[in-house]
């Protein structure tokens, strides 16, 4: 007895309505071609949404056609580049299944017999309109007689087929909607992969979004394990939009919102999200991760990850990804535009003449080149720094608590006092490790030359505001730019700080990694890693987690074990295994400290029990499974 499914033709199984496609071709080279094939779509949409006779529909489009049955091969060779991609990529239900699956169209079989044949889906089970043509070998028409040429054909044509079991209609216009209305289908798919007609979704048992929503509804044999759209997303602090884009596309379900949460309103907002994507301001606390049942991912798009409890979301399985390289370039030509401001006097001069004042002066007004510059932080930003100092004619000193190979001619300090003593500007590019705190107090400023710059683009605590604002004031040091501050708002608004109204001050609202092509870097960078690690497992740049590279999966189902690093847990996993007399085509292991992580490439065929059991081994935090 079992199911039956029946797959409407166009916008389902094609990403277009093929008579659409076949007016793009023949009208070619016509001046009023956008004009007519314009009309042709209403037209379809006319019929496909019943609001005219369907009849009415296709005379009207065959006769704005002007095609000819030679076109007809050109069509079929388009339509092949346009199956939808869920459909493409789960040719194997079609192939196993093919003895249960029709396709009721009110397309023509000119064209889909040749399509679906590659699906192993047989003419005969192809229920479709044909074409009348002249003498001449153009179209002129469709067979009248053909039920599927009337309207609501497609009711009569599944009452005439009579089929047994349950069926099933997977389509994505109201036409095929009929069927199940008139109750000789028990089941309605929307298809809203390629179109989302409101009057089909919304009447419909069940929206497809794509065909692996419908085939692990029905618990049928699919390319992946667990729909992309049933995996949510949310982005939190307006991270670009293009953040969205990228993930959406890639057939999640993405939420955007503007405006960080409070820790009490992400607890109740986290429940059911697999992806979290933050900025800066968000917390994620114990307290959040404890609320996140469905949590894999915290994806931060920024440099920062203090604003997340690494460890108990390790402890978790959540793996956390970030940005560390997309904002470097923007950090770095705001610091090298500082350096020349101070050193200038700019802002004074800029603020004297805003207020009607000339004061054409050079005191106090020197050149860069052959000044030092001292960089407390060699990494990614205080490299890329160093280069672009030295081009413009510095010379670089550098401080790191590592050793670090210099770039250039840039000399090496082995204390934070010998850069202090020797630097003209100093800028510090330090990370957000609480033990920073106070980095730059009282003591390292007394350090500093008498008269030189300080600039801050790295975090707000690292520098003592109070010795700061003091050394300013005293004419200790000459200037000084700072875009961090310890205390910094959640949202745009009023904002203080002991340094405003200071002479040769530069201060800006944590903007130094704000650029748009940073932003837009960030949000191609992490979606990449996030969507890695939830389609393929790959863990490579996790900032928590130990680090797996993977290789591609093939033909294999993939199982991702996360579990406390325990002696003898390895073991275990691959007792199970071999228990279920499973074949493993590869095995990759990492593991830190805490947490192991394994992943294990088997035979596509298996007993489904293993699942259960290795889900039991003891100290299993999370296991999941890929195909």
């Amino acid at each position: 007895m079992g199911r039956k499914y029946v797959f409407d033709f166009d916008s389902t199984l094609t990403r277009v309505e093929a008579l659409d496609v076949l007016a793009e071709m023949t009208l070619q080279g016509r001046s009023d071609r956008e004009e007519i094939v314009n009309k042709i779509q209403e037209i379809t949409n006319l019929g496909i949404d019943g609001d005219i006779s369907f009849t009415e529909s296709l005379e009207r489009r065959i006769k704005l056609l002007n095609a000819k049955k030679d076109d007809l091969d050109g069509l079929v060779v388009e339509l092949r580049q346009k199956i939808s991609k869920s459909i493409a990529s789960n040719k194997e239900f079609f192939e196993k299944f093919s003895d249960d699956i029709y396709v009721i169209s009110c397309g023509f079989k000119e064209f889909i017999d040749p399509i679906v044949a590659e699906y192993n889906i047989p003419s005969d089970r192809v229920y479709a309109n044909t074409f009348k043509f002249d003498e001449s070998g153009s179209i002129i028409g469709f067979d009248e007689t053909n039920v599927l040429s009337s309207h609501n054909g497609k009711i009569e044509c599944l009452k005439e087929l009579d089929l047994d079991g349950e069926v099933q209609v997977i389509g994505d216009g109201y036409s095929d909607y009929v069927m199940r209305e008139a109750g000789i289908a028990h089941k309605f798919f929307a298809y809203t992969e390629n179109v989302h007609r409101e009057k089909a979704a919304s009447n419909a048992d069940h929206i497809a979004p794509n065909l692996d929503e419908f085939l692990f509804v029905n618990d049928l044999p699919r390319n992946i394990s667990y729909p992309k759209n049933r995996i949510k997303i949310l982005l939190l602090e307006n991270v670009h939009p293009a953040a969205f884009e990228n993930l959406s596309e890639d057939g999640f379900s993405v939420e955007l919102v503007k405006h960080s949460l409070s820790e009490e309103e992400l607890v109740e907002k986290i429940k059911g999200v697999h992806v979290l994507g933050i900025r800066s301001k968000t917390q994620v606390t114990k307290r959040v991760l404890d609320a996140a049942n469905k949590l894999l991912v915290v994806g931060a798009f920024c440099i920062g990850t203090k604003q997340i409890e690494l460890d108990y979301a390790k402890k978790k399985g959540v793996v956390v990804f970030n940005a560390p390289y997309s904002n470097t370039r923007s950090v770095v030509e705001l610091a090298i535009g500082e350096i020349i401001m101070l050193m200038r006097n700019v802002f004074p001069r800029s603020t004297e003449i805003h207020q009607g004042q000339w004061n054409k002066t050079a005191v106090n007004s020197r050149e860069v080149r052959g000044k030092n510059l001292g960089i407390v932080g060699y990494g990614n930003i205080g490299k890329q720094l160093s280069v672009l100092a030295e081009a413009i004619g510095m010379r670089v000193y550098y401080y790191d608590i590592e050793d670090k190979l210099a770039l250039g001619n840039a000399i090496k300090c082995d204390t934070l006092e010998d850069l202090l003593n020797v630097s003209d500007v100093v800028t510090v590019h330090i990370d957000d490790n609480q033990a920073n705190k106070n980095f730059i107090g009282e003591r390292e400023i007394n350090q500093m030359r008498d008269g030189a710059m300080l600039i801050n683009l790295s975090r707000g605590f690292v520098i003592d505001i109070a010795a700061l604002t003091e050394a300013l004031e005293s004419g200790k040091l000459a200037g000084a730019a700072i875009d961090v501050y310890p205390e910094e708002p959640r949202s745009n608004g009023e904002f203080k700080t002991d340094l405003q109204g200071l002479k040769n001050v530069i201060l800006t609202p944590h903007v130094g990694g704000s650029t748009e092509e940073a932003q837009r870097d960030i949000a191609d960078f992490v979606p990449n890693k996030i969507m890695d690690y939830i389609n393929s497992g790959n863990s490579v740049d996790a900032v928590n987690f130990p680090n797996i590279r993977l290789p591609k999966q093939n033909n294999a189902h993939r199982f991702l074990h996360i579990h406390k690093n325990i002696p003898g847990i390895m073991a275990h996993i691959n007792e199970v295994l071999a228990k279920y007399e499973m074949n493993i085509v590869g095995q990759y292991l990492s593991t830190d400290s805490e947490v192991g992580y394994v992943i294990t490439d088997l035979d596509k065929e298996y007993n489904k029990d293993v699942m259960k059991a290795l889900k039991k081994v003891e100290h299993t935090i999370k296991f999941r499974v890929l195909y």
